[in-house]
């Protein structure tokens, strides 16, 4: 497996064990406003809030539902969200169905921000991830800080593939940098690190409060349900020490990069990493290779990335042996498709 978000193995080794008498139920019965809400999510959301060091939590039903009811609701008619162009395709849902104005700034490109800050008006919110999903490369947090700080621009970030990785505990960059309380928002997803299903916003309890009442996603869903919280709080009680298998991944990101491949590969210090080779009947050839060879990569096609950037986007994970790592090196170091 060289293409799931599993990046801790929480999945593949099956790690989140819940009680075998548990009597957590299956179905929530209606949504948080209604019938849905109950004692264990609440009591989730604020070890959420705790352990992200953030006055509130509220957990959605997935990482596409947070983005989508955090950016359609809160800025408003006047607004300005700018945002990093490579940002994941739910954030740019959200913007569309937002009555604020937006643009896009060139990816990790804090002149071209500042450009466009510059012209911003209304309250300001400044949109990246500190991961990026197809790219494996991270933001400059530290200066898009003191950027937004100038401009009195509200930065929100998607913590989605740093979730579980990044930090002494996994609990992502924002906080590891310690820059959490710069941020007006934080969107932790658990279906890729953390191995189960949901996603949790984090900010103050006016934020809270602001997207239970107007966020369209989070009103309208019928709520998750026990079995599905008690995963969260158990996979949170497991990733926080699961430093050995982020020292080894860690590892296995550093004998990545020292390799040369025959083909471009990307600058990336995350367990995603990229190899481009441009054209989709060229990158669907090389995956199919690799997987007639037991490598399961997978070929990310134009036009969900642009034209002449296809690539194999190569996941590492803890369960990886050094061996299975320098087998995919050796293959991607022979020139196999023109």
């Amino acid at each position: 497996d060289f293409c799931s978000n599993d990046y801790l193995g929480i999945i593949h080794n099956n790690l989140i064990k819940l009680p075998v008498d548990n009597h957590y139920k299956h179905g929530s019965g209606g949504s948080r406003l209604l019938a849905g809400n109950y004692e264990l999510i609440e009591s989730v959301e604020k070890e959420l809030a705790d352990f992200h060091k953030s006055e509130a939590a509220l957990i959605f039903n997935s990482g596409y539902d947070a983005n989508v009811g955090l950016f359609s609701s809160v800025p408003q008619k006047g607004d300005t969200i700018i945002y990093d162009q490579l940002i994941h395709a739910s954030i740019r849902d959200g913007i569309r169905l937002s009555f604020a104005q937006a643009f896009s700034f060139l990816h990790n490109n804090l002149i071209d921000l500042e450009k466009k800050l510059e012209k911003a008006s209304g309250t300001i919110f400044v949109v990246t991830e500190t991961v990026f999903s197809m790219d494996g490369d991270t933001c400059d947090l530290k200066q898009l800080v003191v950027l937004c700080e100038k401009y009195k621009a509200h930065i929100i970030i998607d913590e989605a593939h740093a979730i579980g990785i990044i930090g002494d505990r996994g609990e992502g960059l924002a906080q590891h940098l310690n820059l959490h309380e710069h941020c007006f928002a934080r969107i932790y997803t658990f279906g890729k690190a953390v191995g189960c299903h949901g996603a949790v916003v984090v900010g103050s309890v006016q934020l809270r409060s602001y997207l239970v009442n107007f966020a369209r996603s989070f009103i309208y869903s019928t709520s998750l349900p026990e079995v599905a919280i008690a995963s969260i709080k158990a996979s949170y009680a497991l990733f926080s020490k699961m430093n050995a298998e982020r020292y080894h991944l860690k590892k296995l990101v550093e004998l990545f990069n020292s390799a040369h491949l025959a083909y471009t590969k990307l600058d990336s210090q995350t367990p995603i990493q990229i190899v481009v080779v441009e054209g989709n009947s060229q990158i669907k050839e090389l995956s199919n290779k690799l997987q007639q060879n037991n490598f399961d990569v997978r070929a990310i096609l134009y036009p969900t990335v642009p034209k002449g950037k296809e690539r194999l986007r190569i996941v590492l994970h803890a369960f990886n042996t050094e061996a299975e790592v320098k087998e995919l090196i050796a293959f991607l170091s022979i020139i196999t498709v023109k």
